[in-house]
């Protein structure tokens, strides 16, 4: 924990930080697209894990890399690029670092509604504190968490979370929608308490027929917590992708996996399912470019992984 500054960092410092970055990072105003082709740039993040320094220069494996500064830095250089940009995280907001132990993720959210991210996923470390201060902690956020499969009737997270939600960016409609990881036996039942847990592949059934089918979105974007891949047979990103139809792109978290680039699985229908994430602590930052032809509906889409530290190009 040497690395990280925090025995002389006030409330005062997180507020002056905060008006800084909301300064810089404020969603542009976008234009109608003038043609049929448009280009849209999806960023992730996943299990930042209240990390929100950079790594100190002698850290053995990431040495500077990371912190909220420069990853707002290079969003707002992205959106200075692009017109069209969704900013989405796949959840573990909380949890690793001395700021979550005094300000119980406050600084977190902050930090994410500066940076104007669009909506996150929830993770099994965003429990860590009960879920009084999960339910207190939105009140920051200028985003929603979207999270299909966790039931939270009779907590303090009823009616505080969204299943799905639906973003135009110049004339597509994107669903996107979110998938919670199974808490019993992960989580402390006292944490979490009455919420119930639900089958993601039934319930990502239903997302699909909901967006695609009655809402008619063009592009479907699953917001994963159930972690990569495993040995056994435990729902994971990968078990979803290939169960699945209609789901476009699964950007996942949990498992701190760091692919450079997306892993395309075929689905039940034989489509490409394009999966993303990109490790923890914020060291990278996800880039997803999907370019769609709003007549034949085609979409073609690659992607990276961008570090985030002090030469991090675009």
């Amino acid at each position: 924990m040497g690395g990280y500054i925090m025995s002389n960092t006030s409330r005062r410092d997180f507020l002056r930080l905060l008006a800084s970055l909301a300064a810089g990072a404020t969603l542009s105003s976008f234009r109608k697209a003038g043609n049929d082709n448009v280009r849209i740039v999806v960023l992730h993040t996943n299990d930042v894990h209240s990390h929100l320094d950079p790594f100190p220069e002698n850290d053995p494996k990431y040495a500077g890399l990371g912190g909220v500064e420069r990853r707002a830095a290079l969003i707002k250089k992205i959106r200075a690029q692009e017109e069209h940009v969704l900013l989405l995280d796949a959840g573990d907001i909380f949890q690793g670092t001395p700021y979550f132990n005094l300000y119980n993720g406050e600084p977190e959210i902050k930090l994410m509604s500066s940076m104007g991210y669009d909506a996150a996923a929830i993770g099994n470390h965003d429990f860590d504190a009960g879920l009084d201060n999960l339910s207190t902690q939105l009140k920051h956020a200028t985003f929603p968490l979207l999270c299909a499969n966790y039931d939270f009737t009779g907590t303090p997270m009823e009616g505080k979370t969204m299943p799905w939600k639906i973003f135009d960016k110049g004339g597509v409609k994107i669903g996107v929608f979110g998938l919670g990881i199974e808490l019993a036996g992960l989580v402390d039942k006292r944490l979490y308490g009455k919420t119930v847990y639900e089958s993601p592949i039934l319930k990502a059934a239903e997302m699909v027929h909901t967006l695609r089918d009655e809402k008619k979105c063009d592009i479907v974007i699953c917001l994963s917590h159930l972690g990569y891949k495993y040995e056994n047979d435990k729902v994971s990103d990968v078990v979803l992708a290939k169960e699945s139809r209609g789901i476009d792109i699964i950007i996942g978290g949990h498992t701190h996996t760091f692919l450079e680039k997306p892993v395309i699985l075929k689905n039940r229908e034989n489509k490409n399912v394009y999966i993303a994430q990109v490790g923890w602590a914020g060291i990278r930052l996800g880039k997803i470019i999907i370019s769609t032809d709003k007549k034949s509906k085609k979409m073609a889409l690659n992607g990276i992984s961008v570090e985030v530290g002090k030469m991090s190009s675009v």
